[in-house]
């Protein structure tokens, strides 16, 4: 009997793991007044949210950049204000300076950057491992927009079967940490 009840648990959890990194990724972006990229990544999360900015998802597009970083001394904002002068959209695209180290905080920054300009759909372009749990936080710290998530693949890094490769079962594993940590402590503060 208790072989039975271990093996139907066993077979539970691997029902589950396998759905862990699917429930992570939030993929719906929806036309809005402006698209956030997230800080961290710096390759395909701007990307992406370029070409949604070409497919006039929205007008205007923000850049969240660490103000602390430097690139082989260069500050990380002077990196991205050249790069989003490359574009032909460069009229449309901004920095948005944050100091903040932790996406909870980056909220906050984020906000100081839309607010003058009276937005209220904001869609953020995240990691694809990061989409769920970006939604949540700035749904819960910022409950004046409608957020919607589009995910920025990147296939080094995350992948749904994430239990077929080191790299995504690393990020699965840290993304599941930091969604409960936002679910049982940062929702409550």
């Amino acid at each position: 009997m208790r072989i039975r009840v271990a093996l139907v648990l066993l077979l539970a959890l691997v029902a589950l793991g396998s759905q862990a990194g699917r429930f992570l990724v939030v993929d719906a972006p929806q036309p809005s007044d402006a698209i956030v990229v997230l800080a961290g990544e710096t390759s395909v999360r701007p990307k992406r949210a370029v070409e949604l900015l070409q497919q006039g998802m929205a007008p205007r597009l923000f850049l969240d950049v660490e103000t602390r970083d430097v690139l082989y001394d260069q500050p990380l904002t002077a990196v991205a204000e050249r790069f989003a002068r490359s574009f032909p959209e460069k009229d449309r695209i901004a920095v948005c300076p944050i100091s903040a180290l932790s996406t909870f905080a980056e909220a906050d920054d984020v906000n100081r950057c839309l607010q003058p300009l009276g937005v209220h759909r904001v869609l953020i372009v995240t990691s694809a491992s990061h989409t769920g749990r970006a939604l949540r936080i700035f749904r819960h710290r910022l409950p004046q927009y409608q957020f919607t998530t589009a995910a920025a693949q990147d296939p080094i890094h995350f992948g749904i079967v994430w239990w077929t490769n080191r790299e995504w079962a690393k990020s699965t594993v840290d993304e599941w940490v930091k969604l409960l940590w936002f679910e049982m402590v940062d929702r409550w503060r």
